[in-house]
């Protein structure tokens, strides 16, 4: 058996663990009843080792079932490569929340004998070639919020270590792809891929052989290869791009800035603690965003922004990680440490980062529901960091995420990402009384702000999906 004696925790307040003399998975870092701030590392992923004492839940039942579930998806790994087809449809995950039908959403290539063209008038079109050794590439084309974007496109690519040729639908997804990183996680090598808007902040989008989008946003459409900088193909693909204004003509109008919004005033802030801190009281990250709207709508203004909703234990990473993996899917909810307001553990925890650095570097927040509305609005109430890599936790010299002390970057980031996504009605910012400026995290590190708090409301009236 191996033994790690450190483990990453964010922001961990967790004292030294109850040794236990079963045999447990080093993956869970602290027992459930005191795991409040864990944080976890790939490497100690069924790293097994021997303690003296009760397991952490008191129960040899539960860990001996837990054991058998492990292994047996990790025998369903086998299976897999003998039976794709069969098993492929039994790994893939249930109760996903639904696609969005604009640019951030993966949709099925419709056939292009049948496609029907787009409603409203065809007001520009262009042709380009794209190249197997570009990345992306910016069309010149801007177009309105609302407008239809129909891209087609022809061609072949090759990879050296593919088999055969692919065309603008790309490579099937494998998963040697759980070891690249690529723009668009959810599809394979050589798939067309679109963008409108901020290159920092818009989700991509399949495309394949076709693909009609409405506009979320304003913007500059870009398109792309789905690869890796050094990882390019060979051969060319030729694209063409047609765009069909609205039928009213007028441009859909959305994530407006204003200067001020009823009902966000510093009575609103009396009730808004302006730190969230752990369990024990210690002052943490400060409250930097507010979200108006219904849970509905947070949900799908994230999802559609390529957010993922974080694993609220340890145990739902293993298994899920697991499921993940065989359904050929690049693994991102790390567990987020648990923090507290108004009495609370959050309800929701969010991240956005690449696949492969997950572990040191992701963007993620919090949210909290609160128990007061503004103007018949839900309020979600937000704290949201970056972690940049890791340090040392000065009050048990474990070892802690380390967060881009400059927090604002991070509030921007949430702004621009929801914005991205067309769900966005309206955006202000408002500098409480008081506001918080600097100060240091639970674990000791440092933060400063120019302590205004984003301000988002959502757009209810965006049609279902």
């Amino acid at each position: 058996m191996s033994s790690l004696n450190a483990t990453a925790s964010c922001q961990s307040t967790s004292p030294q663990r109850t040794p236990s003399r079963f045999p447990v998975f080093r993956y869970w870092p602290t027992p459930p009843a005191k795991r409040d701030n864990a944080c976890t590392l790939p490497k100690h992923l069924l790293t097994v080792e021997m303690l003296p004492g009760l397991a952490w839940d008191g129960s040899l039942g539960m860990i001996r079932r837990l054991m058998r579930t492990l292994l047996f998806f990790l025998g369903s790994s086998f299976l897999v490569g003998a039976f794709p087809h069969g098993l492929f449809a039994q790994l893939v995950r249930e109760n996903a929340p639904p696609r969005q039908p604009q640019a951030g959403a993966k949709q099925d290539v419709p056939n292009s004998a049948s496609a029907q063209t787009p409603p409203g008038i065809k007001r520009l079109s262009q042709e380009l070639q794209l190249t197997g050794e570009e990345s992306w590439i910016d069309t010149s084309i801007d177009v309105q919020a609302g407008e239809h974007v129909l891209i087609t496109a022809s061609g072949k690519l090759r990879y050296a270590d593919a088999k055969d040729d692919n065309g603008p639908e790309g490579l099937p997804r494998g998963f040697k792809d759980l070891l690249r990183v690529l723009p668009f996680n959810e599809t394979g090598r050589g798939t067309l891929i679109g963008r409108i808007g901020d290159k920092d902040a818009a989700q991509p989008f399949v495309v394949g052989a076709r693909r009609d989008v409405i506009a979320p946003v304003s913007g500059r459409i870009s398109v792309g290869i789905n690869q890796a900088a050094d990882d390019t193909g060979d051969g060319t693909y030729a694209v063409r791009i047609e765009i069909y204004s609205l039928a009213g003509g007028a441009p859909r109008v959305v994530a407006r800035q204003f200067a001020s919004l009823p009902g966000i005033d510093n009575n609103l802030f009396s009730k808004i603690p302006r730190r969230i801190g752990d369990k024990d009281g210690n002052p943490g990250d400060m409250v930097n965003f507010l979200i108006l709207g219904s849970e509905a709508a947070m949900e799908r203004a994230f999802t559609t922004a390529g957010w993922v909703k974080v694993d609220a234990d340890v145990k739902d990473t293993v298994l899920h990680g697991l499921i993940g993996s065989l359904s050929k899917e690049s693994y991102l909810t790390m567990p987020m440490s648990v923090l507290y307001l108004f009495g609370r553990a959050q309800d929701y925890g969010w991240a956005h980062a690449e696949p492969l650095s997950v572990v040191r570097s992701r963007n993620h927040l919090r949210l909290w529901k609160a128990a007061f509305q503004v103007n018949g609005e839900t309020v979600w109430v937000g704290a949201a960091t970056h972690d940049i890599g890791f340090e040392r936790d000065q009050r048990n010299n474990g070892v802690t995420h380390k967060i881009d002390p400059d927090i604002d970057l991070e509030r921007d980031y949430v702004e621009k990402t929801l914005a991205s996504t067309g769900l966005v009605a309206e955006i202000t910012h408002f500098l409480p009384d008081n506001p918080m400026k600097e100060a240091k995290t639970a674990t000791g590190g440092t933060f400063h702000s120019n302590g205004q708090v984003l301000i988002l409301k959502l757009d209810e009236s965006s049609p279902t999906p």
